[in-house]
């Protein structure tokens, strides 16, 4: 993905009504009751018994396909998160491109290093993504929800050290319907061996992930 070697190594990443006829029982005059053949009688169907029965037809996908990553952040965006980045990004390739897609872009400015990828992934329904989106923040701590953001997000910023040089890595994860916008964005600088701070990379991700989202809700592909 790289297309230079790097002194780090970065990580990231990736649900009848049963009618019954009434069985009646005559008695016969001065003998034992006998039972008599129940008079059968069509079932009735209520309004209120049409209305309460259970559909087979499943409740429609909000997203069918993964949007076009690549066209999913801003030029302006792209140039300032990743300074001396091609705007174009580079596209991952999928397995089925057809419901997850991921583009990335990463660039050395001078010293400084820094990394965005954004990811959609469309499933088979919202609780299938509901349960992707708990699964994704299950390992992960010290982050915090974000507000206004798809149906549910969450940000957390991690601070990793290799070879005393540090690399601050921010991802978001935003669960929107039946459909997911994961956002991972990271930095480092090679000649104070330091990473950005925890504003600079959190605020990066957020602002990556409300235009992936953006995108996502316009059916850009």
């Amino acid at each position: 993905m790289r297309s230079f070697p790097l002194p780090i190594a970065l990580t990231a990443r990736l649900s009848p009504v049963v009618v019954l006829a009434a069985a009646g029982w005559a008695l016969s005059s001065g003998s034992s009751p006998e039972p008599q053949a129940a008079e059968k009688k069509p079932p009735e169907t209520t309004a209120s018994q049409s209305a309460s029965a259970p559909s087979t037809t499943a409740a429609p996908k909000t997203y069918t396909a993964a949007p076009a990553p690549c066209g999913s952040v801003a030029e302006k965006t792209v140039k300032s998160l990743v300074p001396g980045a091609k705007a174009a990004g580079k596209e991952i390739k999928s397995t089925d491109s057809e419901l997850r897609r991921t583009c990335s872009w990463n660039a050395l400015d001078g010293y400084e290093y820094r990394w965005l990828d954004v990811s959609f992934e469309v499933l088979q329904s919202d609780d299938a993504a509901e349960k992707s989106y708990q699964g994704r923040l299950k390992d992960r701590s010290g982050g915090g929800a974000v507000p206004g953001l798809g149906d549910a997000a969450y940000s957390v910023v991690d601070l990793s050290t290799e070879d005393k040089q540090q690399t601050r890595e921010g991802v978001v994860v935003v669960r929107a319907s039946n459909a997911l916008v994961v956002v991972t964005y990271n930095g480092s600088d090679f000649e104070s061996k330091k990473a950005p701070s925890t504003d600079e990379i959190n605020k990066g991700a957020i602002k990556a992930a409300k235009e992936a989202v953006a995108a996502l809700l316009a059916g850009k592909g």
